[in-house]
């Protein structure tokens, strides 16, 4: 593994010296995600393998090539998972890109984000030096975390080289519900719900149906079942794990819009279909409206929009930032990165 790092070292030194950008990659599963791709190709998925696991400890840490569904086989051996339920679209998906991108699956609403679950990582900056941030255990990860930070950044600071997550016990039952209501309906009862202690861990409503997925215990899942009512949910592990990889018919659109709201908002008024999850908190959208209408509607419900997949990245896919945390993000990106040579513009347009 040393070879590969000093590979890794002289690859960014050149790159410094010739002032050509980097598009780090790994997989290459969500290279459609983020702002238009930039920079040569810089391959790391060499760098893998699983660094240290012990079940009782509950944290895994693994270098960033490490296919994401070989960390994901290891914890399924001790009854063990990723919490939040990270989508692979696609089989070459690896953990440090997971973590580079910061997407969580169904279970975000009841688990936590990506972002909540990393204790610790290791860093190569723009000068080739490795920086360890956090740790691996809870009690390593206070105050202001930069392995966090790393979370959903894009790869914009460094290259991720390895990282240290949480992982929780894989519940003992699951059962899922269908109920058939409107959108109006579903968003004021996830709501209601989410106020009472049922084990509820996924929510999707779509077309006139809302589905529930309940975790934990088999007793206190057999109870909510009874107090809820609804139907049985046919085939509960494939619809679920269709919604995680976005392989439902709904999801099949050339432009794919990600709301991300409070939960309580009422019914967003666009043209085109939507898809709520996470108990009403986040809504997918295909519409042929311009992304200032579907921007301005998500402003005006207190949240933001982010064009996800498809559509023109030419105004950016993310919601434009406030001046204040534009500067914040130029600021890291100088910190850590001052040439600008790792994945410019993925993250934040000019950075």
């Amino acid at each position: 593994m040393d070879l590969i790092l000093q590979t890794f070292r002289d690859r960014i030194a050149a790159a410094n010296a010739d002032g050509k950008p980097l598009r780090i990659v790994g997989g290459g599963s969500k290279d459609w995600f983020g702002n238009t791709l930039a920079g040569e190709p810089f391959d790391v998925s060499a760098y893998r393998g699983i660094v240290h696991y012990d079940p009782t400890e509950l944290v895994i840490t693994a270098r960033c090539g490490t296919p994401l569904a070989e960390v994901e086989a290891v914890l399924a051996e001790n009854g063990q998972m990723l919490a939040f339920e990270p989508p692979h679209f696609g089989e070459y998906a690896t953990l440090g890109g997971t973590i580079a991108c910061g997407l969580s699956g169904p279970r975000r609403q009841a688990a936590g984000s990506a972002r909540d679950f990393v204790l610790g990582a290791a860093l190569m900056d723009a000068k080739g030096e490795v920086l360890h941030f956090g740790g691996q255990v809870m009690k390593n990860v206070a105050g202001y975390d930069v392995s966090r930070l790393l979370t959903g950044s894009l790869g914009m600071l460094g290259l991720i080289l390895d990282v240290s997550v949480k992982v929780l016990p894989r519940p003992a039952a699951e059962r899922s519900l269908e109920f058939a209501m409107t959108e109006t309906e579903a968003i004021a009862q996830l709501n209601h719900w989410a106020g009472q202690p049922l084990p509820i861990t996924a929510s999707a409503w779509h077309d006139g149906q809302l589905r529930l997925r309940l975790s934990g215990a088999a007793a206190a899942v057999d109870a909510a079942c009874r107090k809820l009512g609804g139907d049985e949910l046919a085939d509960a592990a494939a619809f679920w794990r269709g919604l995680r990889e976005q392989t439902h018919a709904f999801f099949d659109t050339p432009t794919l819009w990600r709301l991300s709201l409070p939960s309580v908002t009422p019914p967003i008024v666009l043209p085109g279909a939507q898809w709520i999850e996470w108990g009403g908190a986040q809504r997918w959208l295909k519409s042929d409206a311009s992304a200032t209408d579907i921007r301005a509607a998500a402003e005006r419900a207190g949240g933001h929009a982010t064009l996800f997949r498809g559509g023109d990245k030419a105004g950016g896919v993310f919601h434009p930032l406030a001046p204040a945390v534009l500067k914040v993000h130029r600021n890291l990106k100088i910190a850590f990165d001052p040439r600008g040579i790792f994945n410019p513009g993925r993250l934040v347009q000019g950075l």
